[in-house]
């Protein structure tokens, strides 16, 4: 019950911190230097340098494989988030290599997909939705 959760809450959260970690990063070179904080390097928290969330897994899901009650939880969260923010999911998984071919190894694009959900460990589910 705890994983549905996650994946209900986290499936919008999880491109959401992704995306803004990629706008962020896009940013920051346009911040001038004084603009840093006044904290000594080993101060702040390590973060990957593209502060892009660690992937160690992927997984494409169907909404149809999943329980009823995940697929109503997902389809709540879906219909709170907006065309624009779908369509940065799906431009963000174009841009990495991995996401793509294992779309590709499921016989979908990421035109299919609707969600996805970040798990601590690094585990991402993409959640799709055929056409039709």
């Amino acid at each position: 019950m705890r994983m549905i959760t996650i994946l209900a809450a986290g499936a919008s959260l999880a491109f959401a911190g992704a995306t803004g970690a990629h706008a962020q990063s896009e940013q920051a070179p346009t911040q001038p230097p004084a603009a840093a904080p006044a904290q000594p390097p080993a101060a702040a928290p390590e973060a990957p340098s593209t502060g892009a969330p660690n992937i160690t897994s992927v997984s494409v899901v169907d909404i149809q494989e999943l329980p009823e009650d995940t697929q109503k939880q997902v389809n709540e969260v879906i219909a709170q988030r907006g065309e624009a923010d779908l369509e940065r999911l799906r431009t963000s998984i174009d841009g990495m290599p991995e996401l793509k071919s294992a779309l590709e190894a499921k016989g979908v694009t990421s035109a299919e997909v609707i969600a996805a959900s970040m798990g601590a460990d690094g585990a991402l589910t993409l959640i799709t939705k055929k056409a039709g």
